[in-house]
């Protein structure tokens, strides 16, 4: 009697097994299961030919993800451009609706972070980073349709939407590929892009400006930005990989290096597709995650200076709309500057993030002082005050956004830090734009 007990004890267990073994590969870290099935396969890499992965990830990854921060923020950027292409003159808006449409563009993007995230987590991270980049491709061009207050407060909170997501994305993404380390490194050099925005979108006001055709400048800019951002949209599709263990231009060998590369310095996983409760509870308890956030939100109060309200403040001190455009381009490139030089100050002294971050606030203080004692007639010493205080203290909110992640471990973890980092951002920018109260 008791051989067919044994017997049937089996027979119940076995399901339960296959039952558990299912849902054990069903949420696995999919580059996990590839080091489980392929690492005895290969050598350690040689010196050389890790280097030349990392070279081939520099181009085909950092290029690609510097692009998109490029073209995010010169989309970002179009309210503030419009505001000397005609954009009052033909909607018919005051100072007040501006700021608002300011606001209005965070609204949407709050909105939109915790169901973006949760869609990043649940579904093909590449293919979901280029339909919404088409998507808000499709929204700039809807902003020439837009010729009153009420549609633009719509667009505007519709790209704040279809944006919401994608820094938090290519933060991932970098997570993916590169250590902390080269994360550390590497974020001062994304970010740069970010001070080319000024830079492309000061040169082509500037070029729309001189136009003779009949529609208004401020309209061809949203043209020319949507159709860049559709062929970034374009470009996305085919070459956004959704995790190291799929990207189409490493060999399997490769693959492997930068897993396991990666899995060493993070101790977590790369990419997983469950959400798991306990670490966003935890995440919630943790008081870092908390100190992240407020540094989000406090850096972000002054943010509408840089794009909201430059090219308003540069007219209001007598210049013309075409001197307004150059200076937005020289603001952008001293901000390049700026970018390089941390670069080279976290490359040559890491290990000292905060240190970098406190150190790139200090002239954004003194540009903020300098703006409001001298007076209004030292027109020169105001632009150098307001370029100032507007291209020196996003360094520390780089430094600030690489460290979220870097120092989360579990990708749950990760994506909810980032969410928390981002409310405070967009917190931050909600309450920016209402500041700045339109003279008498």
């Amino acid at each position: 009697m008791g051989q067919p007990e044994k017997a049937s004890k089996v027979l119940v267990a076995a399901p339960a097994e296959r039952l558990v073994r299912t849902l054990q590969e069903k949420y696995a870290d999919i580059t996990l299961r590839l080091i489980e099935e392929h690492d005895d396969c290969f050598e350690p890499m040689s010196e050389n030919a890790a280097k030349k992965v990392q070279r081939k990830l520099y181009w085909r990854i950092m290029f690609l993800v510097c692009c998109i921060s490029l073209m995010l923020f010169i989309d970002k950027a179009t309210l503030g451009a419009s505001s000397i292409l005609g954009l009052f003159e033909e909607t018919g808006i005051s100072l007040q609706q501006y700021n608002n449409l300011n606001m209005f563009f965070y609204v949407g993007y709050i909105a939109a972070l915790w169901p973006g995230h949760y869609l990043l987590q649940r579904l093909p991270f590449g293919k979901t980073v280029s339909a919404i980049i088409f998507t808000w491709a499709v929204v700039v061009f809807l902003h020439c349709v837009a010729t009153s207050y009420a549609p633009l407060v719509v667009v505007r909170m519709a790209l704040g939407a279809v944006e919401a997501v994608i820094i938090p994305a290519i933060e991932m993404t970098i997570g993916m590929f590169f250590n902390r380390e080269e994360q550390a490194f590497l974020q001062p050099v994304l970010w740069v892009t970010t001070s080319l925005a000024p830079v492309v979108t000061g040169c082509i006001s500037y070029g729309l400006l001189f136009s003779s055709s009949p529609v208004r400048p401020w309209k061809l800019f949203m043209v020319t930005t949507g159709s860049l951002t559709f062929a970034l949209a374009v470009w996305t599709w085919f070459c956004y990989p959704n995790n190291p263990a799929e990207a189409s231009f490493l060999t399997l060998e490769e693959k492997i290096h930068v897993i396991k590369r990666v899995q060493k310095s993070s101790q977590s996983s790369i990419e997983q597709k469950q959400f798991k409760k306990e670490q966003f509870i935890e995440t919630l308890k943790d008081p870092v995650s908390w100190l992240f956030t407020l540094q989000a939100f406090t850096l972000m109060y002054a943010n509408n200076l840089t794009y909201g309200q430059q090219n308003l403040l540069v007219r209001s001190l007598g210049i013309s709309v075409l001197g307004s455009a150059l200076v937005k381009a020289a603001s952008g490139g001293f901000g390049v500057c700026v970018y390089i030089t941390a670069t080279i100050l976290i490359k040559t002294f890491p290990g000292n993030a905060a240190y970098h971050g406190l150190l790139w606030c200090l002239p954004a203080i003194a540009g903020g002082i300098g703006m409001v004692t001298i007076s209004w007639d030292q027109k020169l010493a105001l632009l150098a005050c307001m370029i100032l205080a507007g291209g020196t203290y996003g360094v520390t909110y780089i430094v600030a956004l690489g460290w979220t992640s870097s120092s989360a471990a579990g990708y749950t973890k990760k994506l909810t830090r980032n969410v928390m980092f981002m409310v405070g951002y967009c917190v931050g920018n909600l309450v920016s734009p209402q500041i700045w109260v339109p003279s008498a």
